[in-house]
């Protein structure tokens, strides 16, 4: 058994290369081979955005506070809330964030695929998030 004390991994800043605006990560849980899963709690400034991506084993968002919009290439920008849970299938190609005007925090439940959780791709644009 192993217990993580909330606030003994600092938070970091989301790199800019994977997310536009403020965005501060808390990693949760990552536990050693062969387990797979890795959980992160993700906090979003409003208009704060990942860039597109992928996960190869899907990924699951619990928003926790705030409104945020999710998308999966191809369909339109949803509105999500406290309490929402999203699901986003293996290979799907979305982005997740903030609304422009309002902050939003969710944990992130992503398994690794030959070590990698994620396949990061180019940013979002301002025109794709106004829309």
């Amino acid at each position: 058994m192993e217990i993580k004390r909330n606030g003994t991994h600092p938070s970091g800043k989301g790199p800019t290369e994977y997310f536009t605006g403020s965005v501060s990560i808390d990693p949760l849980f990552s536990p050693p081979d062969p387990a797979r899963v890795a959980m992160a709690w993700v906090t979003f400034e409003p208009g704060a955005r990942t860039a597109w991506h992928t996960h190869p084993l899907g990924q699951t968002l619990i928003i926790t506070s705030g409104s945020g919009w999710v998308q999966r290439e191809g369909d339109a920008i949803e509105e999500v809330h406290q309490g929402d849970v999203v699901w986003f299938a293996p290979g799907e190609k979305h982005w997740h964030g903030a609304t422009a005007t309002t902050a939003m925090s969710h944990i992130a439940i992503q398994e690794k695929l030959n070590g990698s959780p994620v396949d990061w791709m180019e940013h979002v644009t301002d025109q794709q998030y106004s829309k």
